[in-house]
């Protein structure tokens, strides 16, 4: 019997009810960590439970059915992993309130949540087609540089905002902010622009000497002008985690762009050169490496990471359960250390789960830069990930005292506006991206999913 040389037809299906579902249950934790809380410390349910679920949940589903209507291919898992940990860091800010002298952050954390949520809709809506965003890498690149770089303007530096010596808030009519944050995403975009337009030429350009190719000067400029901008941040910010998070997302997605370690081994000697120099002649970095290597020399220097440690041994495997554990002992628990009062109160076995979110995060991301049929969502997805990953490596790693403690916040848990904001958006661009990729074929050529009338299978592919 002759074998048939008909091409399979794969259908191709949307998976809006699996995110669903999921976002569900997603919601579902933050919400039990804030009955469980208030159980724990005052014996009863909390007075307005009804109310702050009905709103949590609405928050939930008006974000699940933007992305029904402007995205209905997107990647079903990244929002309900969202979802699960801005519900979780709600909770635990909550339940860090309680302790005495009470405060009232979470119901500023529920506005920016709020304000986040908008702005991942209004990006689903305004941006009808992401791969617009690539005519303007130069504009872009200065724009990032002003924000990375905008804290050293004299009036614009946030004094009451400076944390452990760390310059990174500006403050305007009023507002702080961190333009770090949106200096990530702007940064990112510009780096996927011009890597998209550049790569043939990082490639093949240079001088080559025997089987290792050396790259021209002008090559070499922009990752040169991005050493010089995280050593300017190291040394008037003292901020070496912002510099490490842009410095690393730049050499990242060069080798993505080439696929060539060259650009790894440039990069790395980059950055033992301004890590050696900053060591020796930043005294703040001489400080957060003595306080990872020897915590105990001075306990009254660095009282927060050795709090932070009692208070995870103390936590143990399984946790002190919700607002049984205390977290508040440890200073700036609700942001730089929230890692480390979810692992007193959730224990060992809750961290591990929080890093496997972001985990499933990083990979949807990543799968999002494999499906992308075009080279600028590729090197957008992958490096929106990588931020990610690096970010949460770097926290995590320097309140568990992996690497020395960094100044950046922990995405969706940690306590602050801008941060919360600048990720949703993150999740935005990545949901865009991966409805591009996953969608069928006939409908590509129309990127506005209102005037599309597509078949739901393609030819051809094989369902993500």
């Amino acid at each position: 019997m002759p074998m048939s040389t008909e091409t399979p037809v794969v259908v191709y299906r949307k998976r809006r009810g699996t995110e669903l579902a999921l976002i569900i249950v997603a919601s579902l934790f933050g919400i039990g960590g804030f009955v469980i809380t208030t159980i724990n410390m005052h014996g009863g349910l909390p007075a307005g439970l009804i109310g702050v679920s009905l709103g949590w949940l609405a928050l939930c589903v008006i974000a699940h059915l933007a992305v029904r209507i402007r995205a209905p291919y997107a990647d079903p898992v990244i929002l309900p992993c969202v979802i699960a940990l801005n519900g979780l860091g709600l909770a635990m800010i909550y339940r860090l309130d309680q302790d005495p002298p009470a405060s009232t952050l979470v119901n500023g954390q529920l506005m920016w949540t709020a304000l986040g949520v908008l702005l991942f809709v209004g990006v689903l809506f305004a941006v009808r087609d992401y791969r617009n965003l690539q005519r303007y890498p130069y504009v872009l690149f200065l724009l990032g540089l002003v924000l990375l770089l905008m804290p050293l303007v004299p009036g614009l530096a946030s004094k009451a905002n400076a944390l452990n010596g760390s310059q990174i808030w500006v403050s305007v009519a009023g507002m702080s902010f961190q333009p770090a944050e949106v200096a990530k995403i702007v940064l990112t975009l510009a780096f996927a622009s011009y890597l998209a337009d550049h790569r043939d030429l990082l490639q093949l350009a240079g001088l080559t000497i025997g089987r290792v190719r050396i790259p021209r000067g002008r090559d070499l400029l922009p990752i040169m002008v991005m050493w010089a901008a995280a050593v300017a941040v190291i040394v008037f910010e003292n901020d070496y985690g912002t510099a490490l998070l842009f410095f690393g997302l730049f050499v990242m997605m060069l080798y993505v762009a080439t696929s060539q370690i060259r650009w790894v081994v440039i990069g790395g000697v980059l950055f033992l050169i301004a890590a050696v120099f900053a060591f020796n002649f930043v005294g703040h970095v001489q400080v957060r490496f003595d306080s990872w290597l020897h915590p105990f020399s001075d306990p009254e220097q660095n009282g927060q990471v050795i709090s932070a440690q009692y208070g995870m041994a103390w936590g143990g495997l399984f946790g002190r359960g919700w607002g049984l554990g205390r977290p508040s002992l440890v200073p700036l628990a609700q942001s730089d250390f929230i890692a480390s009062a979810i692992g007193e109160e959730l224990g060992l076995t809750g961290l591990m789960a929080l890093i496997l979110i972001y985990g499933l995060i990083v990979a949807r991301g990543l799968r999002a830069a494999l499906t992308s049929s075009d080279v600028f969502g590729k090197l957008l997805a992958g490096g929106l990930s990588f931020t990610f990953a690096l970010q949460v490596f770097a926290i995590i790693g320097g309140v568990t005292r992996l690497l020395p403690l960094t100044g950046l916040t922990t995405p969706f848990l940690s306590q602050g506006g801008t941060s919360l904001v600048a990720n949703w958006v993150i999740v935005a661009a990545l949901m865009q991206i991966s409805h591009a990729g996953r969608r069928p074929a006939a409908a590509a050529s129309n990127p506005d999913p209102d005037m599309e009338s597509a078949p739901t299978a393609m030819i051809g592919r094989v369902e993500p």
